[in-house]
């Protein structure tokens, strides 16, 4: 791989899930204009909704959204091609986040259906032994179809320390679990966010400085929480997701390099919002449509926005003004089968 393109794998759902790819695929990204290029399947496996990689070694790891879930590993070539290293069982139904700890010794998985964290040590290749923990969650909110139960949406280690935050949509809460770095174990979850009920927590991003944003699926809004001296986060804001009419479902946040905007991706109206963003407020100041249908995930690479579209079968490439923090919309579409994820592969991966 030459230093002039850099690489994106893109998840999806598969006939498994009703969706219409086939397994974890291949762009390649010209650094200097954005621009994608597809180079078509790199693995053949089922319903890869979300995807992660190694801090160090050149591995991608995927959820197979399944309603016996598992997750699955692979070692990353050169070229970018993929070689099976392991196939682990989650114990769980439907797996829709996939998180590597900063040590690089654990691998940790959101299971949505059953609201649970799956736990797996790993080799020194990368590889995912046998599951070490499952740690299944408890709790309700008030929405009788979506929030019955747990559904554990996504999983994010603490980038220096033990910790695991894990978002969950059924409870209104964001959980703060302890990793045991040697028993592979989860400790006993408490909350780190009690949002309002029935914001429904999906993804969460934290600042450089100590925030954390949350969007919130069920509550269509952007909310901000900061430390208040105690365990639990305050809440120190929100705005509305979109100001479109009709149901919102947001997806994905996002942060610009030098934290001054957020971006939120809202299925239903199929919009990027932006807001400015002052370490305080999160401002609005403009709502974009993706070029797509239900945009799913979306990544920032450098000065562009990269949108997954998964009922529209296309990925969609915004150019981000570095003055206003604007997405502008920046050539066709690529197409693709139902995507869910994008997950840029830095390469080589080894640290010194």
């Amino acid at each position: 791989m030459g230093s002039s393109a850099e690489y994106v794998f893109v998840g999806c759902y598969t006939g498994e899930k009703g969706g219409e790819g086939d397994g974890i695929t291949l762009l390649r990204r010209d650094p200097s204009t954005g621009d994608l290029a597809r180079l078509g399947l790199a693995a053949r496996t089922p319903s890869p909704s979300f995807l992660a990689q190694h801090p160090t070694l050149p591995v991608l790891y995927a959820v197979n959204e399944l309603s016996d879930g598992t997750v699955s590993a692979f070692s990353v070539a050169p070229d970018c091609s993929l070689t099976p290293l392991a196939v682990r069982p989650t114990g769980g139904a439907d797996p829709c986040h996939v998180a590597v700890t900063a040590s690089g010794k654990h691998l940790v998985v959101a299971n949505y259906a059953s609201g649970a964290v799956s736990v797996y040590p790993l080799d020194a290749e990368g590889a995912p032994g046998e599951r070490s923990d499952l740690l299944t969650l408890t709790g309700s909110g008030p929405d009788a179809e979506r929030q019955a139960g747990a559904h554990a949406h996504q999983v994010v280690p603490d980038p220096s320390g033990t910790d695991v935050l894990i978002s969950d949509l059924g409870s209104d809460r964001v959980w703060r679990s302890r990793l045991d770095p040697v028993s592979g174990r989860l400790g006993s979850p408490e909350p780190a966010v009690e949002a309002k009920p029935g914001t429904g927590p999906r993804h969460l991003i934290r600042s450089a400085d100590g925030a954390l944003l949350l969007a919130g699926e069920l509550g269509a809004n952007l909310t901000w929480y900061r430390p208040s001296g105690g365990p639990v986060l305050e809440q120190r804001g929100e705005a509305a997701a979109s100001t479109l009419p009709g149901t919102v479902y947001p997806s994905e946040v996002c942060m610009g390099r030098n934290g001054r905007f957020v971006y939120v991706a809202n299925r239903g109206p199929d919009t990027v919002s932006a807001f400015s963003w002052d370490g305080e407020t999160a401002t609005l100041i403009a709502e974009v449509p993706t070029g797509g249908v239900w945009p799913r995930h979306m990544t920032l690479l450098g000065d562009h926005l990269y949108v997954a579209n998964e009922r529209s079968h296309n990925v969609t490439v915004f150019r981000i003004d570095p003055d206003t923090g604007i997405p502008v919309s920046q050539g066709e579409p690529v197409g693709e089968p139902s995507p869910t994820c994008l997950l840029r592969w830095a390469s080589p991966m080894i640290r010194s």
